[in-house]
């Protein structure tokens, strides 16, 4: 007999990744012999550059095996304050840097280490759907805001100022925005900072996870650089994933005052500890070697994001603007809701058209209803060329089966 799990109250309403249960979907498919199409992972196709794999190998065969501090080696943090000051020109201490396993670690740290029962974090939708279950497991309250089609994707700051209370702790400002691909503009967020000037006690959690892929030709910008006054209050998280197809090597970094890096390091003692040691010696490579591979993959994606998105807007029923960074497409697709299947199932909701696109088409893709916005998908073109071509067609033939 199996005992029964008694869980915790902070469990109620959490939910396993939605992109990992995509993840697993799809493995699972392949395992029975589909040929699947992933369109929402994360994931790039950019293998990771060679010199930041020489690098974790010679690390290796150091001896550099051993636990690093909790905070991070040295010598990455001190890439990381060199890369702090080329792409923002913010210059951050030593001990005001903290390297974590993969910036979601950093993210999560930072809420749990601030957050008290009924505190407000404020989210602007389409967000990226883990920013709500981490304030839930940190005992806060998730305040999503809306943002529209017709403004971007981007939050604006008459909206904030009406989203604001007395319990409001934190803004999440996500630039790039994944899902969206929105790339908020230097003036956007100086409407943001004005707003929050206002409001000496709300942080900023800055999170630039994709800003090297940004089509502008420029970092994207983040707040603390652009409102130096705000700096003593936001948390600017970042790390190699993106930028250097560094996803599986798992680690994220965030800058910030000291107070609030020393409590998070505390907190990462006593969870996961330092971030692997061989994967360290590789950001320090990617972070302090050439740049170039930078701006070569950006124009590979943009080539890509426009070829996507014309296939995406010659299907029946969909539409798409190109986005202005990220790797991700977000596709309206309002005007297949309503439709009928080929098995007379009619198509209710955006979860609805993603399962039928995995059923039907073998192509997996990420329901608007997980990112805050309906009826949209996500679908992903840091794809090869050919499986973008092919997922294209795929697509095609699934709307023009509906009736």
């Amino acid at each position: 007999m199996s005992a029964t799990v008694i869980l915790s109250p902070r469990m109620s309403g959490i939910k396993p990744s939605p992109a990992s249960v995509l993840r697993r979907r799809a493995r699972e498919l392949r395992a029975a012999g589909r040929d699947i199409i992933e369109l929402s992972s994360g994931n790039l196709d950019f293998p990771t550059p060679e010199h930041v794999i020489a690098a974790a190998h010679q690390a290796a065969l150091r001896g550099e095996t051993r636990y690093t501090d909790v905070d991070g080696t040295p010598e990455l943090k001190q890439a990381v304050q060199a890369a702090l000051r080329r792409d923002h020109r913010l210059d951050y201490r030593l001990d005001e840097i903290v390297v974590t396993s993969g910036s979601t670690q950093a993210l999560f740290n930072a809420l749990l280490a601030t957050l008290a029962p009924g505190d407000e974090v404020i989210i602007p939708a389409p967000y990226w759907a883990p920013y709500l279950d981490q304030v839930r497991l940190a005992g806060g309250t998730p305040v999503v805001v809306p943002c529209a089609q017709n403004n971007g994707f981007k939050l604006r700051a008459e909206d904030l100022q009406a989203t604001i209370s007395p319990r409001t702790r934190w803004v999440v400002v996500n630039n790039p925005v994944n899902p969206s691909g929105a790339l908020y503009s230097r003036e956007d967020l100086s409407e943001i900072a004005a707003v929050l000037l206002r409001h000496p006690d709300i942080w900023v959690l800055a999170d630039g996870l994709y800003e090297h892929i940004a089509f502008s030709g420029a970092p994207a910008p983040t707040l603390a650089a652009v409102e130096p006054r705000l700096k003593p209050r936001t948390l600017t998280v970042s790390g190699p994933a993106k930028s250097y197809a560094m996803m599986g090597w798992r680690i994220g970094y965030a800058a910030g005052p000291s107070a609030l890096i020393r409590e998070m390091i505390t907190i990462q003692s006593q969870t996961t500890s330092g971030a692997s040691s061989i994967s360290q010696a590789a950001a320090v490579a990617a972070l302090d070697g050439a740049q170039d591979v930078l701006a070569e993959r950006a124009v590979i994606l943009r080539a890509r994001r426009d070829r996507f998105a014309e296939l995406v807007n010659g299907c029946a029923g969909l539409s798409c603007t190109p986005p202005e960074g990220t790797f991700y497409l977000l596709v309206g697709c309002a005007g297949v809701i309503g439709r009928r299947a080929p098995d007379g199932k009619v198509i209710e909701t955006d979860r609805d058209f993603s399962a039928y696109l995995l059923e039907e088409a073998d192509v997996v893709v990420f329901p608007g209803e997980d990112l805050g916005l309906s009826p949209y998908i996500r679908v992903s073109f840091a794809n090869p060329p050919a499986a973008i071509e092919e997922a294209g067609r795929r697509l095609k033939r699934a709307c023009e089966a509906l009736q």
